[in-house]
């Protein structure tokens, strides 16, 4: 019986560094993934990226409890998907425009940083319960000027925020989005952590009429940790971001995007992202899946 059971611990041990070492290994090449909301049956959520054929995955939190991060571990390694970085949102209220969204959405605004900075930590715990090795959220539209003192501000939030992270053993990421590549990294080099990267998020830097994400690698390409294949359209109206599209519709150059990736060594997943809701959701993901795979090759 005593054999048995130290035969039984040195499996489960052996099992659980093979993980790790999986987890942890460059991968030969970029993989796909989707980003999903976590629901309250995480089986149900994992069992849908692997039934759509993805071995990875993002996850946007919403229960941090240890029940849930439970299950879904439990799912993750039944259905054999990575779990690559936990989605943190909120709280209050976040308007996706250019009105609101400077008082509403990140780190920046005032009104909700600390209850913000306590979000990403709270995701951060229940990220290592589940095993996932990175945070990432939108910061918000930090100021262009560095001399603003909104910017310290939300560079100390990021350090707070990656700093928890980082003693949780885990990277935090930005999304890009409202701010310009040449401020999101000049933030990243103030906040001096070495677990700071980005989450490059290809379509928001069209949306927001920031920056061509081609010519953007050239300035994030060593933060680059995540990247969200979407896809979209310049902004027309200066109140609203441009409109989300189908892969191969709005403006992103796949070809040349993919192509500069490999080109800086990236070999991270693509995490394919589609903002709307039903079956052409899914259409739309397999047919992006299908195309990015040829690129990928």
């Amino acid at each position: 019986m005593a054999y048995n059971r130290r035969q039984l611990f040195h499996s489960a041990a052996a099992a659980a560094a093979s993980r790790i070492v999986a987890r942890t290994q460059p991968a030969a090449k970029m993989r796909l993934g989707i980003i999903l909301g976590l629901s309250a049956d995480p089986d149900v959520d994992i069992k849908r990226v692997h039934d759509l054929g993805f071995p990875t995955c993002q996850l946007g939190i919403r229960a941090t409890d240890d029940a849930t991060a439970a299950k879904l571990r439990r799912a993750l390694d039944t259905h054999h998907v990575e779990a690559t970085s936990a989605v943190s949102g909120g709280p209050g209220r976040e308007v996706y425009d250019f009105y609101q969204g400077p008082l509403t959405i990140g780190l920046v605004p005032r009104e909700f940083r600390e209850a913000r900075i306590a979000r990403v930590k709270e995701v951060s715990d229940f990220a290592k319960k589940a095993g996932i090795p990175a945070v990432m959220s939108h910061c918000g539209f930090i100021p262009e000027n560095p001399n603003d003192p909104v910017y310290t501000e939300t560079v100390e939030a990021i350090r707070a925020v990656a700093a928890y992270c980082k003693k949780n053993g885990q990277n935090f990421r930005c999304e890009t989005g409202q701010e310009t590549p040449i401020t999101l990294l000049r933030a990243i080099r103030d906040v001096g952590l070495d677990n700071v990267g980005v989450n490059f998020d290809a379509a928001n830097l069209i949306l927001y009429g920031k920056a061509d994400p081609v010519d953007a690698v050239d300035i994030l390409g060593p933060y680059i940790q995540g990247v969200h294949a979407k896809d979209g359209q310049y902004p027309t109206d200066p109140k609203r971001l441009g409109v989300e599209v189908a892969i191969g519709e709005g403006k992103v150059n796949f070809p040349l995007f993919i192509g500069k990736l490999k080109k800086i060594g990236y070999k991270n997943p693509l995490t394919i992202e589609r903002e709307i809701r039903g079956e052409k959701q899914t259409t739309d993901i397999l047919a992006a899946k299908a195309y990015l795979e040829k690129l990928i090759g």
